[in-house]
């Protein structure tokens, strides 16, 4: 029987979104690999972009952890096998500690991981001093490690924050708001780090920036039990799968990913930007991105173009998840008006808008089985094409996406989890259509929907 494991840990959250906990935590995961440290980071919650960051500066993989779309076993199992290999942990939370549900205060609260909250000190002095407090004692069974301030102008602006602290709350130190350490974000959040050419650059400077302030000891062990372990099967066992990777379709979760290798499949990575031809392959997996930020460019390869619709056309599978469902549209226009024309296997025409469209956990029955994800983008779509299912919002919120289908071809705005359902997942990509278990479930045009998004 597997024996529990130690590892110095910490979870670090902020009241809101936008304090400044990306940078933060990638800082902190610089700052001990420059000492030596074996560090592995995860994210609180469906994401994409962070774990990009926190990858570079960690030099190691980052998984999700949320105790619904993740599940609770499969977390402790994520964080028991980095438990056995590194000295120390660091998980980035999500929004505010204590929003949502489930919430990173849960998530800390279940696996016994302290927080280290991260507060924006501008423009504050002494009420500092009451957010920390109020984050620390909000919930008495919170385990809660200390508070770190960012954003700070001055040396003596940093001791005034840190002189607001009261009943014994300890101070981790300051990251001043130089420019040169805050990383850039768009619409989605931050630029991917494969954007950043100067990414290394300003992690080392806040990496640099926080050894001058805070404490570089590591925290106390956090014990981590053993999980249930089972074992994948093969279900897809010899599938080669193309894998859509470039500056226009980059959000996989590794975990998904790990999944289709651990069930036998093949992965082929591809760009439909800069390839003319598809991997020799059984199935299509066209991830979500930015293909708003490269439509022209999607459009113009037109050998590409014909390559995936000639896939479908074989009956192929091919799933394609937000900005893979939009790439598959008639046309997609971007938020200065700039249409370009592109697949037409899924008909309709998506928009970008400047404000956030949707934002939600999702839950899905498929004809293969329920899965769950997320949704989060700024286009809206309008298609006649009536879906097969439609998701659920375990808070619930707005975000019942549809999901549509012709022949082997899926398409949807959420962001699936694959290890939420293995055999659902091996269902979608699995070439053999009775092996499948899909049913004939082909899209009917209807009298037309309203535009999707909320």
């Amino acid at each position: 029987m597997n024996q529990p494991r130690h590892c110095p840990a910490v979870l670090i959250a902020a009241p809101a979104s936008g304090q400044g906990k990306t940078t933060v935590t990638a800082a902190l995961t610089r700052l001990h690999r420059n000492l030596g440290r074996k560090v592995r980071v995860f994210k609180c919650g469906p994401d994409f972009l962070d774990p990009m960051i926190h990858e570079r500066a960690s030099g190691a993989p980052v998984y999700q952890l949320d105790m619904w779309m993740v599940g609770e076993q499969e977390s402790r199992r994520l964080l028991w096998e980095a438990a056995g290999e590194a000295d120390l942990i660091l998980i980035e939370g999500v929004m505010g500690l204590f929003d949502g549900t489930p919430s990173s205060a849960d998530l800390a609260r279940h696996f016994g991981v302290p927080v280290l909250a991260v507060i924006d000190g501008t423009a504050m002095a002494q009420t500092f001093g009451a957010l920390a407090l109020g984050l620390a004692r909000y919930q008495a069974d919170l385990p809660f490690a200390g508070v770190l301030a960012n954003r700070v102008g001055t040396v003596r602006h940093a001791q005034l924050l840190e002189g607001s602290l009261t009943e014994g709350l300890r101070w981790y130190g300051a990251l001043s708001r130089e420019t040169g350490i805050e990383l850039p974000s768009r619409h989605l959040g931050l630029v991917q780090a494969s954007e950043l050419n100067d990414l290394d650059l300003r992690l080392d400077a806040a990496a640099a920036a926080l050894a001058s302030s805070c404490e570089v000891a590591l925290p106390p062990p956090v014990e981590f039990a053993a999980p249930e372990v089972i074992e994948a099967q093969p279900l897809l066992a010899g599938v080669r799968i193309a894998v859509a990777r470039d500056e226009a379709f980059a959000f996989t979760y590794g975990a998904s990913l790990d999944l289709l290798r651990a069930m036998g499949a093949q992965l082929h990575f591809f760009s439909p930007i800069h390839d003319r031809v598809l991997p020799d392959a059984d199935s299509l997996y066209l991830p979500g991105g930015y293909p708003e930020l490269h439509h022209q460019a999607l459009s113009q390869n037109t050998a590409m173009l014909q390559a995936i619709r000639a896939h479908h056309s074989a009956g192929k599978p091919l799933l394609a998840e937000c900005g893979g469902m939009l790439y598959l549209l008639d046309s997609l226009t971007d938020v200065e008006g700039t249409r370009a024309e592109l697949l037409g296997l899924l008909q309709g025409d998506a928009v970008m808008q400047k404000r956030l469209a949707a934002l939600a956990l999702q839950t899905v029955e498929l004809p293969e089985g329920e899965l769950r994800g997320h949704t989060y983008h700024h286009s809206l779509t309008s298609t006649p094409w009536q879906p097969i299912a439609r998701g659920l919002s375990p808070n619930g919120g707005r975000g019942a996406e549809a999901v549509y289908r012709q022949g082997r071809m899926t398409a949807s705005y959420v962001h699936f989890y694959f290890p939420s359902n293995p055999v659902a997942v091996a269902a979608l990509f699995a070439p053999d259509r009775d092996a499948a278990n899909a049913g004939d479930c082909i899209a009917t045009v209807g009298a037309g929907l309203p535009a999707i998004g909320s």
